[in-house]
């Protein structure tokens, strides 16, 4: 009865050893006896090596994408400060802000327009008084 419900755990539930010996309350020896005498033995290790190989290729593919995305995140973080970094220098050089200067902080507030060779302030979005309309493109 014990070496029939060893070898359903075994080859019908799949279990390892260590579960089967907690379940059974057995030692891992006995169980492994019993398993190798059974002719299916070969074929069910064959198929667990499979399985593990195909487990740890997931698992592989898995840890080289989050290494792949932390790279990514740590790229986006440097650029960001170096373009923090640039931005502070460029406003810290003197307390007077240029219009060009200006223009280049609020880029996506302006609009070049090609014909007038110029920036154009989008007027959607509000303009306070000191803001510049325009400011000429810098050949």
């Amino acid at each position: 009865m014990l070496k029939e419900q060893i070898i359903y755990f075994y080859y019908t539930k799949h279990l390892k050893s260590q579960e089967i010996c907690e379940n059974l309350n057995v030692s891992s020896a006995y169980i492994t006896k019993i398993i190798k005498q059974d002719s299916r033995y070969l074929e069910e290790k064959q198929y667990r090596k499979n399985i593990s190989k195909a487990k740890r290729k997931l698992d592989q593919n898995k840890f080289i994408k989050n290494k792949r995305d932390k790279k990514r995140l740590e790229d986006n973080y440097l650029i960001l400060k170096v373009q923090q970094e640039q931005a502070a220098r460029e406003l810290s050089k003197s307390k007077y802000l240029n219009n060009e200067n200006f223009r280049k902080w609020n880029n996506s507030a302006y609009i070049y327009n090609p014909s007038k060779h110029r920036y154009e302030f989008d007027e959607t979005l509000g303009r306070a008084a000191d803001v510049p309309k325009y400011v000429k493109e810098r050949k």
